[in-house]
């Protein structure tokens, strides 16, 4: 099995595997048996679309202008800070998300939302453009080994 194949494996497997926004919803979508098809198809198909946006565009502009990713890399750093720092005030206050498991939602709804979680996420960029993006460069010629 070649390196580019099996690195980009574990990425994506790092990657699905820790429980952000978008994954938490699906989850919630397939455990409540509403709308399972929809918001996994939606999902499956922007996350390969936003990972060929990082191999094939981010990758190729990273590896041609090396100051692009470190302004990636302390713009993410910073994003994920202020992130924390809002999510650690919400806990000190004893916040929490309203329980709506109860009411059904209908389907453009669910869409909206999963459509929402998805590319309003500056996560998700962080995670599927930035990261794989530069990830893919130390493979040149096996990017789609990678993005695989």
């Amino acid at each position: 099995m070649s390196a580019a194949l099996t690195t980009g494996f574990f990425t994506g497997l790092s990657l699905i595997v820790a429980i952000g926004a978008q994954n938490a919803f699906v989850l919630r979508q397939g455990l409540l048996r509403r709308h399972r098809l929809p918001v996994a198809l939606i999902c499956s198909l922007a996350d390969a679309a936003l990972i060929g946006a990082g191999v094939y565009g981010f990758g190729l502009a990273a590896s041609g202008i090396p100051a692009l990713l470190d302004i990636a890399r302390w713009s993410g750093a910073a994003f994920l800070a202020a992130y924390g720092a809002l999510a650690a005030h919400r806990a000190w206050k004893g916040e929490s998300l309203a329980d709506d498991e109860a009411r059904p939602m209908a389907l453009l709804p669910a869409v909206t939302i999963c459509l929402a979680l998805t590319f309003l996420n500056p996560h998700v960029y962080l995670d599927t453009v930035v990261l794989v993006g530069t990830l893919s460069t130390r493979f040149p010629g096996e990017e789609m080994l990678f993005a695989s």
